[in-house]
């Protein structure tokens, strides 16, 4: 039986499923970031340790969670720990090879925003906050950004800065005491953007399949840089897109409506 062709949502988890190693310990967000790493899991890197903030450790979810209390999460890792040794000994202690975050709006030196939508005093939407994000983003060996691509999360200024990229660009990560490499990686649902080595504003460094140029200056909100040589990423696989699938279909099942 043929699948049908993958969504943009669905190439874009693929895609960052893609960018994780079997030997990677990764501090994995909620949402697009937790399906990508259990596909991961579930394909090509089955020995990979994800990490989630309340303290799950090693965990193998059946099912997606929902949030990070998510009662699958502690049923299925090989340890769970207080958040405070969590973040103190594991993700301070560099322990963490990969954080995996996603966020409401980026700019172009990949800074989040997950507080609020217009002004701080009066905004017109408040966001759930930080959480724990930016202190994966400041203490992961290096951290991958998911989000799709559209003006309104791709912004020239954020009203807000919750988690720090890398600032204003060149050094300030560095000159700010930060010895991480910060996002090395934005995985969206049209193309791949990776930060210039000197100036460290995202560059458009792979376009997926069927995607232009044109598709992506269109839907980002500033002029985006393309690198000299695009690299065009193969579309996800027929076992890819049943593992995701069958995933998703669990995690409906177990969660009904609230999933979907």
């Amino acid at each position: 039986m043929n699948v049908k062709p993958a969504t943009r949502s669905e190439t874009m988890i693929v895609a960052a499923s893609r960018a994780l190693k079997n030997d990677d310990v990764c501090f994995v967000g909620i949402g697009a970031p937790s399906a990508a790493c259990n596909l991961a899991r579930l394909t090509h890197a089955p020995d990979i340790v994800l990490i989630y903030e309340s303290g799950t450790i090693g965990t193998r979810p059946n099912v997606l969670p929902l949030s990070i209390g998510d009662g699958e999460l502690c049923d299925t890792a090989l340890t769970t720990v207080p958040v405070p040794e969590m973040f103190s000994y594991w993700l301070q202690g560099g322990r963490i090879s990969i954080g995996f975050l996603g966020g409401a709006q980026i700019d172009r030196y990949a800074n989040l925003n997950t507080t609020v939508i217009g002004p701080y005093d009066a905004p017109k939407v408040r966001l759930p906050g930080g959480g724990g994000a930016p202190e994966i983003g400041a203490h992961c060996k290096q951290t991958f950004i998911t989000m799709a691509l559209n003006r309104r999360t791709f912004v020239d200024q954020l009203p807000f800065i919750t988690s720090f990229g890398h600032g204003r660009g060149g050094d300030h990560r560095r000159s700010l005491g930060l010895t991480t490499a910060g996002p090395t990686r934005v995985i969206t649902d049209m193309c791949i953007l990776e930060p210039e080595a000197e100036s460290k504003e995202l560059t458009v460094t792979a376009l997926y399949e069927g995607v232009t140029r044109d598709d992506v200056t269109r839907e980002c909100g500033w002029p985006v840089r393309f690198a000299d040589t695009l690299a065009t990423l193969p579309a996800p696989s027929e076992q890819e897109l049943r593992v995701l699938r069958d995933l998703q279909e669990r995690t409906r099942i177990a969660h009904g409506a609230v999933a979907a």
